[in-house]
């Protein structure tokens, strides 16, 4: 039997100190001369980070991976995800995550627009293409 002195849960008392409390606004957020956002959280004290993807039918992103997880959450549209080996299908309301260091990309299969909100596990965006030989921080690319 193991025992352990260590407390099963840490409380900490909450702060009224909320420092400068700031909005980021989408149009601070583009790149490219696409609808596609991207969010740092480093840049902005968060520990996240974030592309909010907004594409036509057949549009996606390249093939990639990243050194922590990604989760995808479809908001509109249709996706065809590749995630290793494995293909599926998203829709509205559906998430997916991508373990770390697994190639993965997706494309809009659906009719209409594709929004999704695909979430870095990270403060920085690391991204590794398939056609690029080193890793990149903030990738420019306008895809996550």
């Amino acid at each position: 039997m193991i025992t352990s002195s260590a407390p099963a849960e840490i409380v900490l008392a909450p702060t009224e100190q909320a420092g400068a409390p700031t909005i980021v606004h989408a149009a601070e957020l583009g790149i490219g001369t696409g609808r596609t956002r991207r969010f740092v959280g480093i840049e902005h004290g968060a520990a996240v980070s974030y592309f909010f993807v907004d594409n036509e039918p057949g549009q996606g992103t390249g093939l990639h991976w990243h050194p922590y997880p990604e989760t995808w959450v479809v908001l509109e549209g249709e996706a065809t995800l590749t995630i290793g080996d494995r293909q599926l299908t998203a829709t509205a309301g559906d998430t997916a995550t991508v373990p770390t260091g697994v190639w993965h990309q997706f494309v809009n299969t659906g009719a209409d627009r594709l929004k999704v909100l695909c979430i870095h596990a990270s403060a920085v965006i690391i991204q590794t293409w398939a056609d690029e030989p080193a890793p990149t921080e903030s990738a420019e690319r306008t895809d996550a």
